[in-house]
């Protein structure tokens, strides 16, 4: 990416708290109204109407609480905002949807990604020396399995091998899955607050 696309790809702070306030309202909207929220995308700058791909994750005393994203852009990042926003608070399969006693205690975290690149490599070993701990968002796909980490899971994962085996395991592929088929991409994010 050069350094245009990396400035043009940039979120500003009040964009940021734009987001982060269209997340929270699509959340209240639905607990308030049983609906998801309509937005006026006119009522938006130019740059929050540009396609970008997001991922809306939630948090509850310092836990996961839902996260759902799009790995590709389609959509205006607000849109896309707004929509992972509340299908992370009511329709992330892992948990029950959020309750309005929960809902003054989530903390909101948004990841906007940049393209991903697919990444080129003779072996797994060669793979694993070019991830980026910390920087590096991940997605791989092999055979109908495909899975991502958002760089934020370096957090918890923070040796390639092991953040690497637990992709695949959340692919749905063995920890020690190997094959030369096996196809990864690598992207980067804005992610705040």
């Amino acid at each position: 990416m050069s350094s245009d696309e990396a400035a043009a790809a940039a979120v500003t702070a009040a964009e940021q708290d734009t987001l982060l306030d269209v997340a929270r309202q699509s959340i209240a909207h639905t607990l308030n109204h049983g609906e998801q929220i309509r937005l006026e995308i006119q009522d938006y700058p130019d740059r929050l109407r540009q396609q970008r791909a997001a991922f809306v994750t939630l948090h509850l005393d310092h836990e996961l609480r839902g996260c759902i994203g799009n790995l590709e852009a389609y959509q205006p990042v607000v849109l896309d905002v707004a929509r992972n926003a509340y299908a992370a608070a009511f329709s992330d399969p892992r948990f029950l949807p959020v309750t309005m006693a929960e809902f003054e205690r989530i903390d909101i975290h948004i990841a906007i990604l940049n393209p991903a690149e697919e990444m080129q490599f003779d072996s797994q070993t060669d793979l694993i020396t070019q991830l980026r701990p910390g920087i590096d968002g991940l997605i791989i796909q092999q055979d109908g399995h495909r899975g991502t980490f958002l760089p934020s899971v370096w957090e918890q994962l923070p040796e390639p091998e092991q953040f690497f085996a637990h992709l695949k395991l959340k692919a749905g592929l063995s920890p020690k899955h190997w094959s030369p088929s096996l196809r990864v991409w690598r992207y980067i994010t804005t992610s705040f607050p």
